[in-house]
């Protein structure tokens, strides 16, 4: 990729009308142009991606859009996405979820799964309906769009991140709005499975997807992937392939990331059980306590699994002897007896079982849906000192 003919355009996305960039992201997936979303609002993020990206400076015209990671270990990275990444993305989700419908735009639209939403209304030619989100999510908005869509006789999706399901859940009216949807695909961080047979036995029909800016959104649905998406396990780690793959990092040219053309090298660890991935967790999150190495995650779905927990984070601490100590952090309305009870009920190895257990209110997070593992950390850094 060697022709420069366009601009980076930034592309501001006003939370009260995030539909008003459609215009700016057909004209980018026809190449003709190349834009870099932002949040508008945000006056540090925003300039964050901005100097990080370069925007306003030559970039190759085969790009349609740059990306940003959440940024939650580091500089937030640039995928590079091309008309067809996008296009194939949607294209594959539809095929995947029965056919295009019409979508409600319930998360922040600089974010991949908000701009996919997007996208695949482009792709399907039918105009989402899009939720202001300047205020957070809002469950009896949420609601009133849901019965809006449900009477259009179209299909229905949405995307939601595990918290915002959670918070639907908790209500009536969230319940009855979720039921109306053909699909809701949940990303950005592992569902909790206590919500998931919820939502089965509610009539609830939900999509946990995996993928990242790098692969133009979720490309693997409930552990298959997507039409066109190939997947492999190299020495534990998750490569993802296909068309929907980023044309490398606009700020981070010659990546070990897309050292292996057409591929996107993972920082997770998983395992591939009759053609069924399993994610196992970020690498880069391991826990080495006393010489015995944990995918925080891990443990994170024994603690879903308690009844009264909501949300959790398992992290690793400095330890003088173990190295590190394994401590998590929870919503929820269930007791440290409660959740030890179930942890040895359940079997949980004891060199698992945290060291210590702090009950929150809420969990700190760095993007939608994203859990801010190093804000968990001095929790925990905090008390000690």
């Amino acid at each position: 990729m060697s022709r420069v003919s366009h601009i980076l355009a930034p592309l501001p996305v006003n939370p009260h009308d995030p539909a008003a960039i459609l215009p700016d992201l057909e004209a980018a997936i026809a190449g003709q142009t190349s834009v870099l979303p932002l949040p508008q609002g945000d006056i540090t993020r925003s300039t964050v991606l901005r100097n990080t990206q370069r925007a306003g400076e030559p970039i190759d015209d085969a790009i349609a859009l740059v990306v940003a990671t959440s940024g939650s270990t580091g500089t937030p990275k640039g995928a590079q996405l091309s008309p067809l990444n996008v296009v194939a993305s949607a294209d594959a989700t539809h095929q995947a979820l029965g056919g295009p419908g019409q979508w409600l735009l319930a998360m922040p639209g600089h974010h991949i799964a908000g701009i996919q939403v997007l996208i695949r209304s482009l792709v399907a030619g039918v105009d989402p309906l899009c939720l202001d989100l300047s205020a957070g999510f809002d469950v009896s908005a949420f609601a009133r769009a849901a019965h809006v869509l449900g009477r259009t006789g179209d299909r229905a999706y949405t995307a939601l991140t595990p918290l915002q399901l959670a918070k639907a859940m908790d209500t009536l009216e969230g319940i009855e709005a979720l039921a109306l949807f053909d699909a809701v695909l949940i990303g950005g961080a592992p569902l909790n499975p206590q919500l998931r047979v919820s939502a089965e036995k509610l009539g609830i029909t939900l999509r946990a997807t995996y993928g990242a800016s790098e692969t133009a959104g979720g490309c693997v649905y409930d552990g298959m992937a997507l039409p066109g998406t190939r997947v492999r396990v190299v020495d534990g780690r998750i490569r993802l392939g296909g068309p929907t793959i980023a044309h490398g990092y606009r700020n981070l040219p010659g990546h070990a990331a897309f050292s292996e053309p057409g591929w996107f090298i993972t920082s997770d660890g998983g395992f591939i059980e009759n053609g069924h991935l399993n994610v196992t967790g970020r690498l880069d999150n391991v826990i080495d306590s006393g010489g015995l190495k944990l995918h925080p995650e891990v443990l994170e779905k024994e603690l879903l699994m308690v009844p009264g927990v909501a949300e959790a984070c398992v992290v690793g601490v400095p330890h003088p002897r173990l190295g590190q100590a394994i401590v998590a952090a929870y919503t929820g309305a269930a007791s440290l007896m409660d959740i030890l009870v179930a942890l040895e009920d359940a079997e949980v190895p004891r060199w698992q079982v945290p060291k210590d257990l702090k009950r929150v209110e809420e969990l700190p997070l760095t993007g939608p849906g994203k859990i801010d593992r190093r804000a968990v950390r001095e929790l925990f850094s905090a008390a000690s000192s």
